[in-house]
């Protein structure tokens, strides 16, 4: 008898829907699956039947063909198992032929007991099956919380513990509960993980940064000697950057399962993530890669803030890697088995001593490297990856007296409070100019129209731009990124003076000169790069 019903396979992080056609003929026993299976799909057949088996499920003799339609298009991994599973019940005469299956989706791993197991990539899966129109989706128990994203709109989530359970639902025999509402986002306080701004002392230039930064989504150095709170600060900032849309939880909970890396029983990602990676690790490992391409730690880190410790010390490789996602937002990786894209729209947070030894131009200790060592270890940066960050800050050594002033510094909840009200500003200027992305839409994130419509100067600005220009040499896309970080220190001056959040693409204040003189100071390192 011949059934059919679907699936979905993942490829990269995005999934595409699969017809399992199986035919069953009173036979000798055969079982072959064709449709360009990989080897865990081939390998599908002891699991079910021995999963099947032990889950109480008999099947007569046959000959079992199981076709994975596209035919032309490769299939990956252990989720298809509870698809063949249903196909073949019904197929055998185990699921009545009254359940409509085509309206169904099954993924899921089987196990040699009968039970169902998560699998990687869910929620994408789930997600592409509301999407081609079917009804009931029925995944790993395990994975029924970040799946649950894709109920609503007539399309009912169903949580599976054993094989023998979804036969005894089908059968009508029990009735499994679905989730007919997609989750709420749950919120946790990132105080708790990465401390507070309020435990930081001095370097309230650096503070100031790095507020701008989150407040208008801003790639930032920080240079400085060892102990002068670098990563201090740096990993302080989830603390202060505003709260995820549902929008970009669910593309940042789609990347997290796609990578296996998603916590048993864990829900929509709540929280924008901070990825800290060694400055050992490969280009692959950075930006993805692989026979069939994973999501590298750029698109882990994707709506949130990837920290580049010891940034000269990564592999020149991984570092200019970096540059085409820095500008578009993606990664787009080409293998043999096609070509892939992953999100990474993410803030570069970097940290670097000042030489190799952390102590050039410090004020208390001896730098013991030659002008040659510092002059190479600088000129690892290469101009086009300086010119792609925004900003650029120098974090001097604290004096005593800031080390024991005992009085607690501006806690982080205050911070995020006039960065939530920024980037609210800049969401209503994009909003106003058209843009249907404006509510993931940051100050950094705009292209040339966007800086003639919003980063409009006053002759004073004219000329300050001008002599800058000409005195740093600046490339044009630096000139673009100081009128960037510009805007972003004008929305925050007019949060801090009271300024109410205004509709069109006028909301928030004028560039003035002060911001502009402001943004050009975050740029200017020349002491240690002017002569690399």
């Amino acid at each position: 008898m011949l059934s059919v019903t679907y699936t979905a396979s993942l490829f990269g992080v995005d999934a595409f829907m699969v017809a399992i056609e199986c035919n069953a003929v009173r036979s000798l026993p055969s079982f072959e699956i064709v449709g360009l299976p990989d080897l865990a799909v081939k390998e599908s057949k002891q699991r079910i039947f021995t999963g099947a088996y032990s889950a109480g499920i008999s099947f007569p003799d046959a000959e079992v063909t199981v076709n994975l339609a596209p035919a032309d298009r490769r299939k990956e991994g252990s989720a298809l198992d509870l698809g063949i599973l249903a196909a073949l019940c019904r197929s055998c005469g185990v699921i009545p032929s009254s359940v409509d299956l085509q309206k169904m989706c099954f993924i899921g791993e089987l196990s040699f007991t009968g039970e169902v197991r998560r699998v990687r990539g869910a929620l994408n899966m789930a997600l592409s099956a509301a999407k081609e129109g079917l009804s009931e989706i029925y995944v790993p128990h395990e994975n029924l919380p970040e799946a649950s994203a894709a109920a609503g709109n007539g399309v009912k989530i169903f949580g599976v513990a054993t094989a023998a359970e979804l036969v005894s639902h089908m059968r009508g025999e029990c009735v499994l509960e679905a989730v007919t509402t997609p989750p709420e986002k749950v919120v946790p306080d990132m105080r708790a993980v990465y401390g507070d701004f309020s435990q930081i002392k001095g370097q309230t230039r650096a503070k100031r940064a790095v507020e701008i930064a989150a407040a208008g989504g801003h790639n930032i150095l920080l240079v400085g000697p060892p102990g002068s709170g670098k990563s201090m600060i740096a990993k302080r900032i989830p603390t202060i950057l505003p709260e995820m849309t549902y929008a970009e939880a669910i593309e940042t909970t789609k990347v997290h399962s796609a990578s296996g890396i998603l916590d048993s029983g864990c829900g929509i990602v709540g929280h924008r993530p901070f990825r800290s990676p060694h400055h050992s690790m490969s280009v692959a490992s950075l930006v993805g890669g692989g026979k069939i391409p994973m999501p590298g730690e750029i698109s882990l880190a994707h709506n949130g803030v990837l920290f580049l410790d010891e940034f000269p010390e990564f592999n020149k490789g991984a570092m200019e890697a970096l540059r085409a996602p820095l500008e578009d937002s993606v990664v787009t990786i080409t293998r043999a088995a096609g070509r892939v894209t992953f999100p990474s729209a993410f803030m570069m947070v970097c940290a670097m001593n000042p030489c190799r030894c952390g102590y050039y131009g410090s004020r208390r200790g001896k730098c013991t490297c030659t002008s040659g060592d510092v002059k190479n270890y600088l000129s690892k940066l290469s101009g086009p990856m300086l010119d792609r960050i925004d900003i650029q800050v120098e974090m001097p050594e604290l004096d005593f007296s800031e080390l024991s002033n005992a009085a607690p510094g501006e806690p982080s909840e205050v911070i995020r409070q006039r960065v939530e009200a920024a980037r609210q500003i800049s969401r209503e200027r994009f909003r106003a100019a058209g843009r249907e992305d404006y509510a993931l839409r940051s100050n950094a994130k705009m292209d040339t129209d966007d800086i003639r419509r919003f980063c409009v100067l006053d002759e004073d600005c004219i000329r300050i731009m001008e002599s800058s220009f000409k005195k740093m040499n600046l490339s044009a896309r630096a000139y673009d990124r100081i009128l960037r970080v510009a805007r972003t220190i004008a929305d925050l001056d007019y949060v801090a003076a009271g300024g109410e959040v205004r509709e069109g693409i006028d909301a928030g204040g004028k560039i003035g000169k002060k911001h502009v003189m402001e943004a050009v100071q975050m740029r200017s390192l020349d002491k240690y790069w002017k002569n690399v």
